[in-house]
């Protein structure tokens, strides 16, 4: 015969349940002993306290298990399982003395035991349970683990500190805390002492010996991680960081999942709020087709949509690759999803008009585009062809087939552009706008700068170049560039369908330019060297096509308010349309001519602020859009000086 094992869970309880049952009659003789001062209880007492337990403690024992004692586990005993006890103490006690009352009419048991009883019965049952936690706890006070400063004394900082002091390998030794809340300091956290502020932390780092700081600040704004961020590395001691909230809030990660202070941490923004019931309402039951599916932004906004349940999610990506990866991990994510997969081009006309009348799409997101500067400066005709008539080719059949909303995804680049890639954007731009005029298409464009960690961003070359040991180039020390995070760009160029009614430029805000310089030096400190010293950052000047400062609006565009917070819109800028779809027939026949000459010109003429010889590097037209704002707050004009060429009125009406 087989031995039969109890589980773990059924021992603990039966031994809790079992101390309880025994500090209940401890309870209740040590009240009638209190009650006559602590001396002998006199025999005829003894036999009503004997009788009244009678009474006592199957009631107890029937609180204990109505209440719930015993789904809390010793070893974690809080707040939650005193409150238990004080109720079922509380409600056993009430319901005994009334049974006493009834059948004995409590005789013999004097009026304050119960309540004597009571307040014994909660230490008793209170009582070791904390000390076992606390002993739990606090055995790392016997181990030499790593001295651990922990910066934030709030509910992360406590979790953290909590688990550290509960890891039986003792690792980690939590020391002290520091927070720049006042009302913090002096305080104890599981003994743990609030030192100071984080101004203070190079020199405590020095004064308490500490081996690692361990960042829990997980709301932390992006300015407040670089602050932080900048004194861990004065204080030249390894940190590192909780997970960020919105992860630790999906329950993906815990609090103790450590990682790595990333770039993302220090360029990224506040969560932004978005209108999701709305959104849901938009998208979710419809046929959406995404191009450029399988791109960084392509892909996130694939991810997104796929969370809302659309009735059919189709792709559409010219690289097999990036398409393969892209369903792979779709399928795996979202078993159910109804997902329609299609390798092509959208400058295929036949294709597209075939796809287009297979799968009736109701939303398009054009996220298809040829986006590296320095190359297209070069390739012009590849540029123009993708972008504009690839745009113009897809916006045209989406109109034929009473497509409800096509939304283009662009760049601040399409501002001012000084490179073939931008003016290429800014002419999709015009087409787009201009076509709503003449669809029931709702035809929207949204604007945004550079996206972190996106194919081709300049963050996956520094990684590469601080792994190879440098130089990490950089053009310019003045370089300033816009960044947010894939998922944020996504999740707003969904929250522009809401918004737009068709014909806009939805502008995203981007907060404050960051400069490159600052992004390489922070890289190489977060990968724990030295710039200058370990890596060396070598300035190489412009690249053909490039600005030193970007754009998110053009000054003619008049840019407002809407109803998010995060999103702007700047009104566009009215071509005639039998001359815009002449031009665009011109430059078709001179793509199939590789007539580079004429594109030229054509290019210029559709998108006239596109300048290539004005000098990029001296002037700088334009401001962020907090600035702006701020400036229209004070009745102050943001814009002095135009760079417009002389004939751009000769096709803007």
């Amino acid at each position: 015969m087989s031995k039969q094992v109890i589980p773990h869970h059924l021992r603990s309880q039966a031994v809790a349940l079992a101390h309880d049952l025994l500090m209940v009659p401890i309870a209740w003789f040590l009240a009638f002993w209190f009650r006559y001062n602590l001396e002998v209880l006199p025999a005829a007492y003894y036999q009503d306290a004997l009788a009244g337990l009678l009474f006592v403690l199957p009631v107890q024992l029937t609180a204990f298990l109505l209440f719930g004692l015993y789904r809390g586990i010793w070893r974690y005993a809080s707040l939650p399982d005193i409150i238990r006890i004080l109720k079922a103490v509380f409600v056993g006690t009430i319901v005994s003395v009334a049974l006493l009352f009834v059948f004995t009419r409590a005789g013999g048991i004097p009026r304050s035991v119960p309540v004597i009883y009571a307040i014994l019965l909660v230490m008793l049952l209170s009582g070791p349970r904390l000390i076992y936690r606390l002993l739990k706890d606090h055995h790392l006070n016997l181990t030499p683990g790593q001295r651990v400063l922990i910066v934030g004394s709030g509910q992360a900082g406590e979790m953290l500190a909590r688990d550290i002091l509960r890891n039986r390998r003792g690792d980690y030794r939590p020391v002290a805390f520091v927070d720049d809340k006042l009302r913090r300091q002096g305080r104890e956290i599981h003994g743990i002492p609030v030192v100071g502020t984080c101004e203070m932390i190079p020199r405590l780092c020095e004064e308490l010996t500490i081996d690692i700081i361990m960042l829990a600040i997980p709301s932390a704004s992006s300015i407040q991680m670089r602050r932080v961020v900048e004194l861990c590395e004065e204080a030249d001691i390894p940190f590192r960081s909780v997970p960020q909230l919105n992860d630790l809030m999906s329950g993906n990660v815990q609090i103790n999942n450590l990682r790595t202070v990333s770039i993302e941490d220090l360029l990224g923004r506040d969560p932004i709020s978005l209108d999701w019931p709305a959104i849901d309402a938009a998208l979710s039951g419809k046929t959406i087709l995404i191009t450029g599916a399988g791109g960084s932004i392509g892909s996130e906004l694939c991810r997104q949509i796929a969370k809302l349940k659309p009735t059919r999610l189709v792709l559409l990506e010219i690289n097999e690759f990036n398409l393969y990866t892209i369903e792979m991990e779709l399928l795996k994510t979202f078993p159910d999803l109804s997902l329609d997969c299609h390798l092509g081009d959208m400058i295929d006309q036949p294709f597209v008009e075939n796809l287009f009348a297979q799968v009736k799409p109701e939303v398009v997101f054009h996220a298809a585009a040829y986006k590296h500067v320095p190359m297209l400066e070069n390739r012009l005709r590849q540029a123009i062809r993708n972008n504009i008539l690839g745009t113009r080719n897809l916006a045209q059949i989406a109109d034929r087939s009473g497509c409800g909303v096509f939304v283009l995804v662009s760049t601040d680049k399409a501002v001012n552009p000084a490179n073939v890639m931008g003016a290429s954007k800014r002419g999709a731009e015009i087409f787009c706008q201009n076509l709503n005029a003449h669809s029931n298409t709702k035809f929207i464009t949204v604007r945004f700068g550079n996206v972190l960690g996106s194919a081709g961003s300049v963050i996956p070359l520094f990684q590469k170049q601080i792994e190879e040991g440098g130089p990490v180039t950089v053009t310019d020390p003045r370089m300033e560039r816009y960044f947010m995070t894939i998922p944020e760009a996504c999740q707003l160029i969904m929250q522009t369908v809401v918004l737009g009614k068709g014909g806009e430029i939805f502008v995203l805000d981007m907060g404050e330019p960051i400069k490159i310089s600052y992004l390489a030096e922070q890289m190489i400190h977060l990968s724990g060297r030295t710039p200058g010293t370990d890596i060396e950052i070598e300035y190489i000047g412009l690249r053909p096509g490039e600005k030193l400062y970007e754009e998110l609006f053009h000054e003619m565009e008049q840019l407002e308010k809407t109803a998010h917070e995060k999103v702007f819109l700047a009104h566009h800028r009215q071509v005639d349309w039998t001359w815009l779809m002449a031009s665009l027939e011109q430059m078709n026949k001179a793509c199939e001519t590789i007539d580079t000459e004429a594109l030229k010109l054509l290019l210029n003429q559709l998108v006239p602020e596109h300048n290539e010889s004005r000098s990029i590097t001296t002037f700088r037209t334009g401001l962020s859009l907090s600035g702006h704002l701020k400036g229209i707050a004070r009745g102050e004009t943001p814009y002095g000086l135009s760079f417009l060429p002389s004939n751009w009125c000769a096709s803007y009406h």
